[in-house]
């Protein structure tokens, strides 16, 4: 994954992620686990929801981009 990928996780992605209500059955969940998890499995979480909320990302800008070509 590119070095701007992961700038733009950790300053745009991660802190919009944040805002969400932590009442929501996804962040009960992730907290659920959290409590669960050790220092290594704790990192290992949270990469992969990195890379989950970067490939979202992605999908939502290529998904942006062919609807605007289909409009054409």
């Amino acid at each position: 994954m590119s070095d701007f990928m992961l700038w733009l996780h950790a300053n745009y992605i991660k802190p919009q992620l944040g805002t969400f209500t932590k009442e929501s059955d996804y962040a009960l969940r992730i907290e659920l686990l959290q409590g669960q998890l050790d220092g290594g499995g704790m990192e290992d979480l949270d990469k992969a929801l990195e890379f989950t909320a970067i490939q979202a990302f992605l999908l939502g800008l290529r998904t942006g981009e062919g609807l605007a070509l289909s409009r054409r």
